[in-house]
């Protein structure tokens, strides 16, 4: 197993497939289940899923950070 960096690396969500996929199709995907749902929106629990995964690891919505007093390791978790 590695030790842990000590300089922090931050996570880049926007960066992945999935992340682009989701962010790029949400809307149309919220229009035709609508579509398909005689009018009536998504689920709300399925919209607001969607929506934090949208948000998840962006530091910017506030974040919390962890330090190590032994070894000085920081790690920054971002809120959801």
């Amino acid at each position: 197993m590695a030790l842990p960096s000590a300089r922090y690396e931050p996570r880049c969500p926007a960066g992945s497939v999935l992340y682009q996929v989701v962010r790029d199709q949400f809307e149309t995907f919220r229009a035709q289940g609508a579509s398909l749902r005689d009018g009536d929106r998504l689920p709300r629990f399925v919209e607001r899923e969607f929506r934090a995964f949208l948000r998840c690891g962006w530091l910017a919505g506030g974040f919390a950070r962890f330090g190590c007093a032994a070894c000085g390791l920081d790690r920054f978790v971002a809120f959801v």
